[in-house]
C-alpha cells in the first residue's frame, strides 16, 4: 500500500502514476482495499466491478511502461488523471454493461448498452471505474436511504445522513475511498452531499456538461462531481465541459482559474432561508463565518434581499420534480422493457410519479413560466454583483431516519395514488415538501436558474459535523468561483480534515 494516499488529490495521485512513483494497479488495490475497510460502515458502495478494472490498470501500466513514463505538465487534460480509481453515481449516467439501479426495485436489472457521455469522457480521461456509489431512489430525496440497498451513513457521525441523492459518492470520498467521485444535481444532490460531508461540490452552469438521458421537464439536473480538493473539481469540469484536448491547465481552462488570484468581489450576501421557513442557529453562525472570512480577504460583502416569491418557487420546482417522477416511473417500460408495479417502487416515489400525472400536465406551463421570471430576477441581481453568498442547507446533517415517512403519510400516499383527487394531492404534495424543504430548501433555485452554484467545507459545528455554505455566480461563471473556491480553500484548508472513520481505518 502506498503510504501517502490518503494525502493526495486526484491530480497528484495522477503524477504518481505518470512518474512511475506508483502503478495505476497499486492504487486501484489501495482504493479496493479502503472500500473493503469501511463500506461495511457507511454503505456507499452499491456495485462492485472490482476484475474488469483490475485489468483495465494491468493493461493501462503495461502500456505505460513500453511508452516510458511522463511526467510533463504539457500532455493535454484528457489524460491527466490517469490511473486514477473512481466512482460513478448509480443514477443517470449509465455504464455499459453495468446494472444502473437507480435506488429502485424496478431497474434493479437493467443494464444499458452505452456509456453515457460523462462516462465516455472519464474513461478517455484514464479514470478508472470500478464501483458505482448509492443514490435515493431515483434521486429523489435529498437524503440517500433506498430501500432496496438500504441507509448510506456519513463518515463524521454514522448515525447522520451524508445527503442526498449523491450520498454515495460524498460518503465514499469522505471516508477516504477515493479523492473524486462523479455526482449529479437536479436539486441539491451535488452541493447537500458536500456540505453534510465536508467537502467541495461544484453544480456547473445549465449546459455546460453533456447529459446522457434527454432534457427533463425544466432541465434541472447535471453532472459533475464531490472532491476533495478545488483543482480536482476544476480540471475534471475541463475534461467534462469541452476543455479536454487543451494542455492541462492552459490559459482560459477552469483548472487554470483555480491557480489564478481572485479580484476582490462584490458578493451578495443572503441570509434568507429560501424555500426553508428558518436556518437553523448552525446554519446561520456557518454563514455569518463565512461572511466574516470573504471580507478579511478583501471582498465586498453587501446583505441582500433576493425579492422572490418562494412559495411560487417552491410550486414551480415541485411540479417540474413530478413530472419527471412520472416518467422514470410510470413511463419506466420505455426504459427497462417492463411494465412497472407499484410493488417496485418506494411509496413516496409512486406517490410523487402520479402527483405528476395528475397534476403536471396543467401545471407545467406556468411552472415554466415562473422558473423564466426566476431565471430573469437572479440574472439581473448578478449584473450588480460578482456572487451570491447564501446557506446550503438550512440544518447541519439529519439522523438516518429522521425524514423518512411516518406511517400515517404513508398511508394517505397510498390512498392519494388509488384515488388521485386532486385537493388530497396538493395537500399531500405541501405537506411532504415541507418536511423536505424544511431542511434541504436553499440549493434548489440555482437549479431552476441554471447558475453554477457551490458549497464550500469552512465550518464545523460544535458536535463535529461539517456544515457548507453556498455560492452562486452568474450563468458561464464557473471560473470566478473556482478562484474563489482555491482562495478560500488556502485561507482556511480543509483537504486534511478527516472524519473519526477516516481516521480509525486509515
Amino acid at each position: 500500500m502506498h503510504p501517502d494516499y490518503l494525502a493526495h488529490d486526484a491530480i497528484s495521485l495522477a503524477e504518481l502514476v505518470r512518474t512511475g512513483q506508483a502503478s495505476a494497479r497499486e492504487l486501484l488495490d489501495i482504493a479496493i482495499s479502503r472500500t473493503e475497510a469501511v463500506n461495511p460502515a457507511i454503505n456507499a458502495i452499491v456495485l462492485k466491478d472490482y476484475d474488469a478494472a483490475r485489468q483495465r490498470a494491468s493493461r493501462d501500466d503495461t502500456n505505460r511502461t513500453k511508452n516510458g513514463a511522463n511526467g510533463s505538465e504539457s500532455t493535454s487534460a484528457q489524460t491527466a488523471l490517469a490511473g486514477v480509481p473512481y466512482l460513478i453515481k448509480d443514477l443517470g449516467a449509465p455504464v455499459a454493461g453495468l446494472r444502473m439501479a437507480m435506488g429502485s426495485r424496478h431497474y434493479r436489472h437493467f443494464i444499458p448498452e452505452q456509456d453515457a457521455p460523462v462516462v465516455t469522457l472519464a474513461k478517455a480521461a484514464g479514470l478508472n471505474i470500478f464501483a458505482k456509489t448509492s443514490t435515493s431512489e431515483l434521486g429523489q430525496m435529498p437524503y440517500t436511504e433506498p430501500e432496496l440497498f438500504g441507509a448510506c451513513r456519513n463518515p463524521w457521525n454514522l448515525d447522520h445522513t451524508p445527503g442526498g441523492s449523491s450520498g454515495g459518492a460524498a460518503a465514499a470520498v469522505a471516508a477516504g475511498i477515493v479523492p473524486l467521485a462523479h455526482a449529479s444535481d437536479g436539486g441539491g444532490s451535488i452541493r447537500i452531499p458536500a456540505s453534510c460531508c465536508g467537502l467541495f461540490g461544484l453544480k456547473p452552469s445549465r449546459g455546460r456538461v453533456p447529459r446522457a438521458a434527454p432534457a427533463s421537464a425544466g432541465e434541472l439536473g447535471i453532472d459533475h462531481a464531490i472532491s476533495r480538493s478545488v483543482r480536482d473539481s476544476a480540471l475534471l469540469l475541463d475534461l467534462l465541459g469541452g476543455n479536454a484536448e487543451r494542455p492541462l491547465g492552459a490559459p482560459g481552462t477552469f483548472l487554470a482559474a483555480s491557480r489564478e488570484p481572485c479580484k476582490p468581489l462584490n458578493i451578495a450576501y443572503v441570509t434568507e432561508a429560501m424555500l426553508a421557513p428558518t436556518l437553523s442557529p448552525d446554519s446561520r453562525a456557518a454563514l455569518d463565518d463565512a461572511a466574516q472570512l470573504v471580507s478579511s480577504l478583501g471582498h465586498n460583502i453587501e446583505p441582500v434581499s433576493l425579492g422572490i416569491d418562494f412559495a411560487a418557487v417552491r410550486h414551480a420546482f415541485l411540479m417540474l420534480w413530478s413530472v419527471t417522477a412520472e416518467d422514470l416511473v410510470l413511463n419506466a417500460e420505455r426504459i427497462t422493457g417492463h411494465k412497472p408495479l407499484r410493488a417496485e417502487f418506494e411509496i413516496s416515489t409512486w406517490a410523487m410519479a402520479h402527483v405528476g400525472r395528475k397534476l403536471g400536465e396543467r401545471g407545467l406551463p406556468a411552472a415554466l413560466e415562473e422558473q423564466r421570471r426566476i431565471t430573469e430576477r437572479l440574472t439581473d441581481l448578478l449584473h450588480r454583483y460578482d456572487a451570491i453568498l447564501c446557506a446550503t442547507l438550512a440544518a447541519p446533517p439529519i439522523k438516518i431516519g429522521e425524514m423518512q415517512p411516518t406511517s400515517t403519510e404513508r398511508m394517505q400516499m397510498r390512498a392519494v395514488t388509488a384515488v388521485p383527487l386532486e385537493s388530497l394531492m396538493k395537500k399531500l404534495l405541501t405537506e411532504a415538501s415541507n418536511k423536505a424543504f424544511a431542511w434541504a430548501g436553499c440549493t434548489e433555485l440555482f437549479n431552476l436558474s441554471g447558475q453554477p452554484a457551490m458549497s464550500v467545507p469552512l465550518y464545523w459545528n460544535a458536535r463535529g459535523l461539517p456544515v457548507g455554505v453556498q455560492f452562486a455566480a452568474r450563468a458561464g461563471g464557473e471560473a470566478t468561483l473556482l478562484r474563489l473556491a482555491a482562495q478560500l480553500e488556502a485561507a482556511r484548508p480543509w483537504f486534511d480534515k478527516r472524519p473519526p472513520l477516516m481516521k480509525a481505518r486509515s
